[in-house]
């Protein structure tokens, strides 16, 4: 009876380390962005020196008489702090993907980088390419790093084939890939989710101001001096539309350049992991 030998299997260790990160930003900074935006509308551009004449204190003074454009925008009622609220959450965001997707792009052109290592993989200089990873970080240097890692591990093992080999090399870079990814488009879903939501707000404060301005206008028949009150109020009213309009326009805008942004990374993830297991399979037969 013919001995069978035992199939080597591909190792399950791996050299990628999950993050730990924290989240806190999106539970904090809506809350105190509209907490921010309530405090610009009561006392900034609510102050009582902007305008005329007034009631003091509370929570929604009334006020008439705007001496400027921008304490005009107090008039246009309590949506507006909502609106200035989901206008800085939009810019705390913008900001704060800005500089995490700026870290992961790392500190050259990926492109190059990629070119480098194949350099020195086709040279069989495996710690130097390792280096240049070093020298690159980011989401795509931290991939390949990982991936070199086990590609360096894999030139020694002589328990699997080649074959094997790769299989091993495409996990350990699929594994960094899926730590990287959802770094890079975490928080996106509150560009996108305001991109959508600000210009309803906006027509909901607008709907609210005319129903305001319309019912002041049934309760006084003053002729001429109640059109000339209908008018302003609409353009108070519509303060809150150009709010809406304005902050989902930059909202949309800045969610398509991170994509655009993000795709390029992607590619380069995906063109570091080829690039492994394509030279691993060449020059390791």
């Amino acid at each position: 009876m013919a001995e069978t030998r035992p199939t080597a299997t591909v190792k399950q260790a791996t050299s990628v380390q999950v993050r730990k990160s924290s989240n806190a930003i999106s539970l904090i900074a809506p809350v105190l962005c509209l907490l921010t935006g309530y405090l610009l509308w009561r006392f900034v551009l609510g102050s009582a020196d902007n305008f005329e004449k007034g009631t003091a204190g509370g929570f929604w003074p009334d006020r008439e008489g705007p001496k400027s454009a921008l304490s005009k925008m107090y008039l246009g009622g309590i949506i507006v702090p909502i609106l200035l609220g989901t206008f800085l959450t939009m810019l705390v965001f913008v900001i704060e993907r800005f500089m995490t997707i700026a870290k992961a792009s790392g500190t050259g052109n990926n492109s190059d980088f990629i070119r480098k290592v194949q350099y020195h993989l086709a040279n069989k200089n495996v710690d130097a390419a390792l280096t240049e990873c070093d020298k690159q970080k980011g989401s795509v240097g931290n991939v390949m790093k990982a991936g070199l890692s086990r590609y360096k591990d894999m030139i020694s093992d002589n328990e699997l084939n080649t074959e094997q080999k790769v299989l091993a090399i495409q996990k350990e870079v699929e594994e960094a890939t899926s730590l990287e990814l959802p770094m890079l488009e975490k928080n996106l879903v509150f560009l996108s989710t305001i991109a959508t939501i600000a210009t309803l707000i906006g027509l909901l404060g607008t709907v609210v101001g005319m129903i305001r301005a319309f019912a002041g206008l049934g309760a006084d028949s003053g002729g001429a001096s109640s059109a000339a009150q209908l008018s302003i109020g609409i353009s108070e009213a519509l303060y809150n539309t150009a709010l809406g309009i304005g902050t989902s326009a930059f909202a949309i805008v800045f969610y398509n350049i991170f994509t655009t942004k993000i795709d390029g990374i992607t590619y380069g993830i995906d063109e570091s992991g080829f690039t492994l297991t394509q030279t691993f399979a060449s020059l390791y037969k």
